[in-house]
């Protein structure tokens, strides 16, 4: 067990995401906020002003001055200020996706494990109460489907769909169906930048199991959904709800039962987990290697629909 009164984060990036990682373990009893760290001078100096902490251009900054940080700068920068936070023996969260490649993925996971330092991944949804919820219900998918649809974010462009949100549900489906993957089908458009904007896979499992995946950033409307159906059972999840419902069938007819989900913030949870795993040295819901897989198949996803696109 970590001996100390209170656990000293840092956050590594404070965009969108980071600004709300940092504000969320200011709410965290077993942990201290002290810093915040950013390239944009104006968005460090309105992060750590509102929360009165201290702000830091230079992430190599805080090495002296934390025991563990989120990392949520654009992914192409994980693999370097992660490598560096490890070797200075810091344990780190790295927000999704975990890497460009699977190369540095694996780089990370070594020298994590190495040092016996916590190394999770920011897979959010693991930490929703309606997943939470059904996790218990859901035996043995034969086919799932999911659709994950957003407005244009003017942000994470860096990456296309697939590795921004579609790896969210990738993630989940993976930690659902104990079985390994057969055949992977397809395809994406580009829309407004220049990766894929909108895509769908088709995911076939050894065990039968299929899951259809729909992920796209240029919709009108936002929806996170998971329909789970598997004998005699449908569960449908309404991730952005906290919602969710399981029909069975009876002897004569169809039941529907609204889960009883007690709404809770999924990233208070998420973070609570990480400082729970620091400090009493356990492992991460999404660690380094379950991170890993799906960061493999969402890759593999894309390439696929890089290649189409160039044919």
């Amino acid at each position: 067990m970590l001996k100390m009164n209170k656990l000293r984060v840092g956050v590594i990036g404070v965009g969108y995401l980071g600004g709300f990682h940092a504000k969320t373990y200011q709410e965290i009893e077993n942990c201290s906020l002290v810093g915040v760290c950013d390239t944009n001078h104006a968005r460090l100096s309105e992060i750590s002003q509102s929360l009165n902490v201290p702000g830091y251009k230079n992430y190599q900054d805080f090495f002296d001055k934390v025991d563990a940080v989120s990392i949520a700068t654009p992914t192409i920068l994980h693999h370097t200020i992660a490598l560096d936070f490890l070797r200075n023996n810091k344990h780190i969260l790295v927000e999704k996706p975990f890497t460009t490649n699977l190369k540095e993925a694996s780089t990370l996971i070594k020298e994590a494990r190495r040092r016996k330092l916590t190394l999770q991944v920011g897979h959010i949804e693991r930490f929703n109460s309606a997943f939470s919820a059904t996790k218990k219900i859901i035996k043995n998918p034969q086919f799932i489907e999911c659709h994950r649809l957003s407005i244009f974010p003017k942000r994470s462009l860096d990456v296309g769909v697939v590795l921004d949100i579609m790896i969210h549900d990738i993630d989940i489906i993976l930690g659902l169906v104990d079985s390994r993957i057969r055949r992977i089908e397809s395809l994406g458009v580009k829309v407004l930048t220049d990766f894929e904007d909108i895509a769908n896979a088709r995911i076939t499992f050894a065990n039968g199991c299929v899951a259809n995946l729909t992920a796209s950033r240029v919709s009108d409307e936002i929806m996170r959904k998971i329909r789970i159906f598997q004998e005699n059972t449908y569960i449908s999840l309404d991730y952005k709800e906290a919602a969710a419902c399981v029909y069975r069938k009876g002897r004569l007819n169809i039941t529907k039962e609204n889960l009883p989900i007690e709404k809770e913030q999924p990233l208070k949870k998420e973070l609570e987990s990480f400082v729970d795993c620091v400090m009493h040295h356990k492992q991460p819901v999404v660690s380094g290697p379950v991170a890993a897989q799906a960061l493999a198949v969402a890759l593999k996803i894309g390439n696929q629909i890089c290649r189409k696109g160039r044919s």
